[in-house]
């Protein structure tokens, strides 16, 4: 056995390291509940995108899904297979290749559908098209998150949606975000009470992302028990789940250094060579404090209170407070835990910050470097 932290503590900083074992975890539970429920499911590239990994996923998952016409491509020439494609617009410009490298294309609106299935037609229909639906229902509490929040720009009613055009084989929903089985249970009485009707029409149904099941306490079992009483219910259809982060869930850290501490009004901060606002925008937007490892958040006797600052000029690029069992010093390294998906997705290089690098810990200890990025990086994102 390696020891990890040995390992994290040599890796140069900052740094996300994908752990292989812990991700291969993921994907055996994944493919588990997909054999077992009778469905398939596909990897998002929303949540995570680190193609160098995607000879792993692809011992076990074959397929992915993609949101713009850069993922698209990505999941044809890197996944070696064509995309499941959602989009809230497609454009003329972009549309042919879109179409090139998709499988499975669903459109946003009718008016959508209408400008662009001609080119699906004269491409010989080789592509399955599907319509957007929004049930106007979501447990998702964070607006940011939830595509059914009121006057939401995603997905089609029921009032607006009596019949099918022809040519539509597939629904597609999203409601989910890092939910539970019940969540999606509560969204499917919703869908087959304002869209069953459609249902015996089409071939699919894709019930979108947001099922974290590789999360601690899901109930896999219930998932693959509504899923199953879901096809007897409607045998015409396959049905098909796209999760992101429960792809990358708990696959590795971000690796980070305290560069300086700082204290005013008898709050200490640690300012770390990683920021918040850049290399964690989540922590910001949802908001969500992640756990670094040695660390605790409820304070102690004897514990030693530190807020975390990012290297930006954002004034609010920063989050606390973590409790430790010491006082840190210049150069100790903080380990925040849980930082692949949702991260290397998103990261910006806002105020010309130095990104962190990309490895891989395989499972048999060893490190490999997989990205590093340089002053090149950013200027040529300008040029």
């Amino acid at each position: 056995m390696h020891n990890d932290d040995t390992i994290l503590m040599q890796i140069p900083s900052p740094c996300y390291v994908l752990e292989e074992e812990r991700l291969r975890r993921n994907l055996q539970l994944i493919r588990s509940v997909k054999e077992a429920a009778g469905v398939n499911i596909i990897l998002a590239f929303k949540a995570y995108a680190l193609w160098k990994s995607f000879p792993i996923i692809r011992e076990y998952i074959p397929c992915s899904t993609a949101s713009s016409i850069h993922e698209a491509r990505l999941a044809f020439e890197e996944m070696g297979s064509p995309a499941h494609t959602y989009s809230p617009a497609y454009t003329e410009r972009d549309f042919p290749a879109i179409l090139r490298y998709s499988s499975h294309i669903t459109f946003n609106s009718i008016g959508q559908f209408e400008r662009f299935y001609p080119q699906v037609v004269a491409d010989g229909n080789r592509v399955s098209c599907g319509l957007r639906i929004n049930p106007e229902y979501s447990e998702v509490e964070t607006d940011l998150y939830n595509p059914c929040a009121p006057g939401s720009r995603l997905g089609i009613t029921a009032d607006k949606l009596a019949t099918l055009p022809q040519g539509v084989e597939g629904l597609h929903f999203h409601t989910l975000c890092e939910s539970t089985s019940y969540d999606l249970e509560k969204t499917l009485v919703r869908v087959e009470e304002r869209f069953g009707h459609l249902l015996p029409q089409v071939k699919w149904l894709n019930m979108g992302g947001g099922h974290l099941m590789t999360r601690q306490g899901y109930d896999t079992d219930h998932l693959v028990h509504l899923l199953r009483d879901f096809k007897r219910r409607h045998p015409n259809l396959e049905l098909i789940l796209e999760p992101g982060s429960a792809f990358g869930w708990q696959t590795g850290p971000l690796v980070s250094t305290v560069v300086d501490i700082v204290e005013n009004h008898q709050i200490r901060t640690a300012i770390l060579d990683v920021s918040f606002a850049c290399h964690m925008p989540d922590c910001l937007e949802m908001p969500y404090q992640p756990a670094i490892r040695g660390a605790v958040t409820t304070p102690a006797t004897g514990l030693y209170a530190y807020r975390m600052g990012g290297n930006s000029c954002l004034s609010g690029d920063y989050m606390g407070d973590w409790y430790f069992d010491h006082e840190l010093a210049v150069g100790e390294r903080i380990i925040f835990e849980d930082m692949i998906h949702y991260t290397t997705v998103k990261t910006t290089m806002f105020n010309g910050i130095p990104h962190p690098s990309i490895a891989c810990l395989r499972s048999n200890g060893t490190v490999e470097m997989w990205r590093e990025f340089d002053y090149n990086d950013y200027k040529t994102r300008m040029d």
